[in-house]
């Protein structure tokens, strides 16, 4: 099992310890520590005299400021779970799943993954100015697809994402997409390829019912084929109907980690939902 490069580039491999038993880790997330630096907009008064004197002095900023988004968050994840991370905004949630995608470094502790962990979000960068269609090749080619296998699942993405439900909206450009369909298309063009982490950032929130369970089922799909999927959403039902078990985060501390029905029967307790 390989670490990450971007977290911990001195080691290659779990620890043994990890390694043992019947059950196959593919993430570990060792007392990680993530912290944003951020910027705030200055007087503008002086502000040149006021930043050579700081660069002189080794002074910061007096507009910058440490964010502790991550505090300690220690777990394993095993191959053929479903994960949901619940939490309210600004939990840490989605800077959890970015940084064992390898996107932001941990300020301390370490992420070890096995495979390649792919990142899934409402955001992930489709290009707005080319059709879908050519959005679905390059998609498929930029997660290790060959061109052969982009041409074979090409007409089933298409269709599992229901864009052509109601006209031809493959052959248009993305940005004549509403939200819903541009991010029910990415979740069709990742959910093609089987991954070894797939981390799922409330895509199944969007689109109707029918593309909900589909996807759904696609994930148990991955599952079955020794995948581990982590799920954040804020929406519980799609949480319980996806996933065996939840990791509780809240102002960037591990609250909670068990089953699905526990954990999310103390958070809504816990919120009054």
């Amino acid at each position: 099992m390989a670490v990450a490069e971007q977290h911990t580039p001195q080691d290659s491999v779990l620890p043994p310890a990890a390694r043992t038993g019947t059950r196959v880790p593919t993430v570990i997330v060792d007392d990680v520590h993530i912290v944003y630096t951020v910027h705030g907009a200055g007087t503008g008064k002086g502000s040149a005299t006021a930043a050579l004197a700081r660069l002189v002095m080794r002074k910061s900023s007096p507009n910058v400021r440490r964010v502790h988004a991550v505090r300690g968050v220690t777990f394993t994840a095993y191959r053929g779970e479903a994960i949901g991370i619940i939490g309210s905004n600004g939990s840490g949630k989605s800077t959890i799943l970015r940084a064992i995608a390898g996107l932001l470094p941990p300020e301390s502790g370490k992420i070890y993954t096995d495979g390649q962990p792919s990142l899934l979000g409402v955001n992930a960068a489709l290009m707005n100015d080319l059709t879908g269609e050519r959005n679905v090749i390059l998609g498929g080619l930029a997660m290790g697809m060959s061109q052969e296998e982009v041409r074979q699942r090409y007409q089933g993405i298409v269709e599992f994402s229901g864009i052509n439900e109601k006209g031809d909206f493959i052959s248009l450009p993305m940005r004549t997409y509403s939200s819903g369909m541009a991010a029910r298309l990415r979740f069709s063009i990742a959910a093609a390829k089987n991954h070894d982490v797939l981390m799922i950032d409330e895509a199944l929130a969007t689109g109707d019912r029918a593309f909900q369970k589909r996807s759904e089922n696609r994930i148990k799909e991955l599952r079955k084929e020794a995948g581990t999927v982590f799920l954040v959403s804020h929406n519980n039902n799609s949480i319980r109907d996806t996933c065996d078990r939840v990791v509780w985060l809240e102002k960037g501390e591990l609250l909670m980690d068990g089953p699905t029905d526990e954990v999310i029967k103390a958070y809504e307790k816990h919120t009054g939902k």
